[in-house]
C-alpha cells in the first residue's frame, strides 16, 4: 500500500473569504458562450443558476466547479467557478482538465460497439472467446458464461472492484489483474440483478485490446478523440492544466490534496481525463444520425441500442443501457453517467428528445455533482430546450370530422367508441376503465388519423381510417383491424 502524505489547504475565515471572492468574480478567459446563450430566457436562467452555484461554492467551501450546457452540436454555455488550485490561485475555466473517473465506461462501451459494427465481435459472445485466461469463482456451479454484453450492462454479477485500490490508491496492472482474478468470487450469477462493477469494465477494456491489437488509450485516441476533436483528453497522464483534486471537507473545515493517481490496468473503467469542452463533443455525438464516419463515431442503430434500457435495478427505479445509466425523472428519460475519483466528482446528463445535455465537473469528493447537474438542467437546460423546440407539424381541425364519432364493433364483438372532445377525436373501450386516459387520434391529412397511445400495446403509431358509403360512415380501420359502424347501440326491448 502506498501511503499518501497530503498537503493541507488553507482553512478558516481566510479560506471562506477566498471562496466568496472566487464566487463573485466574472467569467474567466476560456469560458464559452454559444449563440443561444444570449436568448433572453436562457440568459436569465444562466444568471439564476450562476447565483445558486456561487452560493454553493461560498457556503460549502467548494474549491471549484466547471459546468457546460450542450444543445445539438453547440456548446451553448460553459463556465468555470472557483479555483482549479486554491493555493496557486489558479481559476477554473472551460479548459480546465478533470479526472473523469467512471465516464470512462461510456468510452469503453462506445469502443465495443464500434468493433461490433465492424463485425469483429458480438455482444452475446462469451468473454473467454477473446480472453482465454478469463477465469473467476462463479456464484453457482451451473452459471452460464459471462458475455460481452453482461460486462457493459452491469449484469455480469462480478464483484465491484478488483482489490483495495480505492483505499490504497495502488491500482493493479493488467498482469496483476490476470493473477488475482481466479480468486475473485462473483456475488451473483449473470443477469440475476443489476450490480455495478468496475472490474467488469476493466475486463471489457481488455477485450478491446485483444480484438483491436491496440492499447485502450491508443484505441480511444484514434477512434473517438481524434474524430470528435477531443484535443484535451487523455488516459492516465499527469497533464498540464489538470485541476488539483481535494478531499471532502474535514470537521475542522480543511481539505487535503490528493496526489495524481494512475488507474493502470483499470483505465477502461476509470482512467479518462477530459474537459467540459471535450465532453460536449462526446455529448453532441449522441444526437447525430447516419452511418459511422467523420464526427459520427457510431451508426444510428448502435446509438439507439446504447441508449435503451437493457437491465433494470430490482426496484425498477432506474436502468442500464450499454454504458449509459438511464433514469426517469418528472416524466422525462435521461441518460448519462457520473464519476468519482480521488479528488474529483463529475456528472453528465442528457435528454435525448430535446437534444440537450448538461455537464458538471468538480475537483473535490463532496461537491454532489449530480445535484449540480440536476439544477443546471432544470434552469439553463430547460430554457435551452424551450428555445430550440420546433413547433410540431399539425393538421388543422376540420369540423366535418365530427361525423366519425360513434360506436364501432369488430367481427369478434369487441367495441370501440370514437368520442368527440374539444376539436379532438379519442377512442375508448366502453366496457373498459380507460375513460380517464383515452387513446388519441392525431390527424395526418385526408381524413386519416394516427393511433396515439402512452404504451406500446395495440396498434400504436399505425393509421386509423374511416370508410364511407353513400355519404355515411360505415367502417373504421385501426391498423389492420376492421370495425363496423353500429347505428343503434340501445338494447332491444
Amino acid at each position: 500500500m502506498r501511503h499518501i502524505h497530503p498537503r493541507p489547504m488553507r482553512a478558516g475565515l481566510a479560506m471562506l473569504a477566498l471562496f466568496v471572492t472566487a464566487a463573485a468574480l466574472p467569467a474567466q478567459d476560456g469560458s464559452a458562450n454559444g449563440s443561444l446563450a444570449s436568448e433572453p430566457e436562457v440568459a436569465g436562467q444562466i444568471r439564476l443558476f450562476s447565483a445558486w452555484l456561487e452560493g454553493q461554492i461560498a457556503y460549502r467551501e467548494l474549491p471549484g466547479v466547471v459546468v457546460g450546457v450542450v444543445s445539438g452540436d453547440e456548446l451553448v454555455w460553459a463556465k468555470g467557478f472557483g479555483y482549479a488550485d486554491v493555493d496557486a490561485g489558479r481559476r477554473m475555466t472551460s479548459e480546465t482538465k478533470f479526472r473523469m473517473a467512471s465516464h470512462s465506461k461510456l468510452f469503453t462501451a462506445t469502443a465495443i460497439m464500434q468493433l461490433r459494427e465492424q463485425g469483429k465481435l458480438r455482444l452475446d459472445d462469451p468473454v473467454s472467446d477473446y480472453l482465454p485466461w478469463f477465469e473467476f469463482r462463479a456464484a453457482e456451479p451451473d452459471d452460464p458464461p459471462i458475455t460481452v454484453e453482461h460486462l457493459l450492462t452491469h449484469s455480469s454479477g462480478l464483484p465491484r472492484e478488483a482489490d483495495d485500490h480505492w483505499t490504497s490508491h495502488e491500482f493493479p496492472t493488467e498482469d496483476e489483474l490476470r493473477e488475482l482474478l481466479p480468486d475473485r468470487k462473483a456475488p451473483f450469477s449473470p443477469e440475476v440483478r443489476w450490480k455495478y462493477s468496475n472490474l467488469a469494465y476493466t475486463i471489457a477494456g481488455m477485450v478491446i485490446e485483444a480484438v483491436s491489437g491496440q492499447s485502450w488509450a491508443d484505441y480511444l485516441q484514434a477512434n473517438i478523440f481524434d474524430p470528435l476533436g477531443m484535443t484535451s483528453s487523455s488516459v492516465d497522464l499527469d497533464v498540464d492544466g489538470l485541476a488539483t483534486g481535494y478531499t471532502s471537507r474535514q470537521l475542522d473545515g480543511t481539505r487535503d490534496v490528493f496526489p495524481f493517481v494512475d488507474a493502470r490496468g483499470m483505465a477502461a473503467a476509470t482512467g479518462l481525463t477530459s474537459t467540459v469542452e471535450d465532453m460536449a463533443e462526446f455529448v453532441s455525438a449522441q444526437f447525430r444520425q447516419g452511418a459511422r464516419g467523420e464526427d459520427r463515431i457510431l451508426g444510428t442503430a448502435s446509438l439507439r441500442e446504447m441508449h435503451r434500457i437493457r437491465m433494470l435495478e430490482s426496484t425498477w427505479t432506474r436502468g442500464q443501457g450499454i454504458g449509459f445509466a438511464i433514469e426517469r425523472t418528472d416524466g422525462k428519460i435521461f441518460i448519462g453517467h457520473g464519476g468519482g475519483y480521488p479528488g474529483y466528482t463529475t456528472r453528465t446528463t442528457i435528454q435525448l428528445d430535446e437534444k440537450v445535455g448538461v455537464i458538471a465537473l468538480t475537483n473535490t469528493n463532496d461537491s454532489n455533482s449530480g445535484q449540480i447537474a440536476r439544477q443546471l438542467y432544470t434552469t439553463v437546460g430547460e430554457a435551452v430546450a424551450k428555445a430550440t423546440a420546433s413547433e410540431p407539424d399539425t393538421v388543422a381541425w376540420d369540423p366535418s370530422w365530427e361525423r366519425f364519432a360513434g360506436t364501432y364493433r369488430s367481427f369478434g364483438g369487441g367495441r370501440q367508441q370514437v368520442v368527440l372532445l374539444n376539436e379532438q377525436l379519442v377512442i375508448i373501450s366502453p366496457n373498459a376503465s380507460n375513460v380517464d386516459n383515452p387513446l388519441e387520434l392525431d390527424p395526418v391529412g385526408d381524413g386519416t388519423f394516427r393511433y396515439t397511445a402512452p404504451t406500446g400495446g395495440g396498434p400504436v403509431g399505425e393509421l386509423v381510417r374511416f370508410v364511407e358509403e353513400n355519404g355515411e360512415v360505415v367502417r373504421m380501420w385501426v391498423g389492420d383491424y376492421e370495425y363496423d359502424r353500429v347505428r343503434d347501440v340501445r338494447p332491444r326491448p
